[in-house]
């Protein structure tokens, strides 16, 4: 992997630039799509091509869970099992150390404000989630299929990922619940900083280095430890770097986390943003100098009835869509708002028809991915 900067802002941290992968070239700032399971849901690859996404990002402990990590290889690889000719990140399974972990104890999401839960409450130094455990060495899962202990850890991650054979690649990390206290991100952070080391050392033995490895900085909403997470993870030799863990209870201070993040990584080496990418939020994080970032908002809301357009989010669930003969968004030119209209679709919903979902998610993916492309236009401009 090779990334060249073609611009930088002289108003923020924001840059234009170009990842360049074995299967194709990023324009960045750039929206990573999920594709969790080898698949954006409701759509096939071409598809999804047709929507300008430029790269997928999919789920290593899911693809490990099914089909396996040996099938795909065996079919080739990621690339060649899901017909995507295009570039590919996976994750390194630590999201699902939260999401499966405190996340589901306590009912929280990465932002507070956005999943709250139960907000009084904090993780402290020695608590552990109910349904798995986290020591040293990496967290014992119970399959949400069969109920059998799974241990992944760096080693395990690394296997895992190289066996998917995706573009870029992610250490295996704990992200941490915005409930807890500083005592417990300490200790997670140390085992972070340890398994990125374990991570890097496996990589390296493996001789994949086609595969591009980005280390994660965690430290959740102090100061001190996200200045020192990213100070070490760009002390260590990966290619890139992930911003992850939990950003805190509102928008602001998300961004003062990449604030004190930003500045202590290497310029010259990419920037993502985990699971995080509403529409409000693009120009701020870009602003701030990520380079890209991965979010299921446009393909969540889409399956809920829910477009994105330029006046606004639509739930075309709602009786009165019956009878507006109308495109989704007379500004978009996608497929979608050129072939149907809001009456149809609203009808393909209320008879509970799949077609819905596909043709929402095609429009929103574009639309998200138009909205990023006039950012980027932007900052060529100077306007940011």
């Amino acid at each position: 992997m090779q990334f060249k900067i073609l611009k930088k802002s002289k108003s923020s941290r924001a840059r234009l630039g170009l990842i360049e992968t074995s299967h194709g070239v990023i324009e960045t700032p750039c929206l990573v799509p999920v594709a969790t399971q080898g698949v954006v849901k409701t759509l096939d690859s071409k598809e999804v091509e047709e929507t300008k996404s430029q790269i997928l990002i999919s789920n290593t402990f899911h693809l490990h869970l099914k089909p396996g990590e040996k099938i795909v290889e065996k079919a080739g690889g990621l690339h060649k099992f899901m017909n995507w000719r295009k570039p590919l990140m996976t994750d390194s399974g630590g999201f699902q150390v939260f999401s499966l972990g405190f996340g589901k104890d306590y009912g929280v999401g990465k932002v507070l404000k956005f999943f709250p839960g139960k907000e009084g409450e904090q993780i402290r130094e020695d608590s552990q989630p109910q349904n798995i455990k986290i020591d040293g060495n990496g967290v014992t899962f119970r399959s949400p299929i069969n109920g059998d202990e799974l241990f992944i850890g760096p080693k395990e991650s690394m296997k895992i990922q190289e066996k998917l054979e995706a573009d870029i690649i992610f250490a295996f990390d704990e992200c941490t619940a915005p409930l807890s206290d500083l005592n417990y991100v300490k200790r997670a952070l140390e085992r972070t900083h340890r398994w990125a080391g374990m991570c890097l050392k496996a990589h390296s033995v493996s001789g994949k280095t086609r595969q591009a490895l980005f280390g994660i900085v965690q430290g959740s909403h102090f100061k001190d430890l996200r200045e020192q997470s990213s100070k070490f993870i760009d002390s260590l030799d990966f290619e890139g770097y992930g911003i992850g863990g939990d950003l805190g209870s509102n928008k602001k201070m998300m961004q003062n986390i990449l604030d004190w993040t930003i500045p202590n990584l290497n310029e010259r080496k990419p920037r993502h943003l985990l699971g995080i990418g509403y529409l409000e939020d693009m120009e701020m994080v870009i602003k701030s100098g990520i380079d890209t970032f991965d979010c299921t908002v446009p393909t969540h809301y889409a399956r809920r009835g829910i477009a994105f357009t330029s006046e606004g989010k639509i739930n075309l669930k709602q009786k009165k869509f019956l009878k507006k003969d109308e495109s989704l968004d007379k500004d978009c030119t996608c497929y979608v708002c050129m072939n149907y209209k809001k009456n149809y679709i609203s009808h393909l919903l209320k008879a509970g028809e799949i077609t819905a979902f596909k043709l929402l998610t095609f429009h929103n993916l574009c639309f998200f991915n138009d909205f990023v492309e006039k950012i980027r236009q932007k900052i060529k401009r100077g306007e940011i």
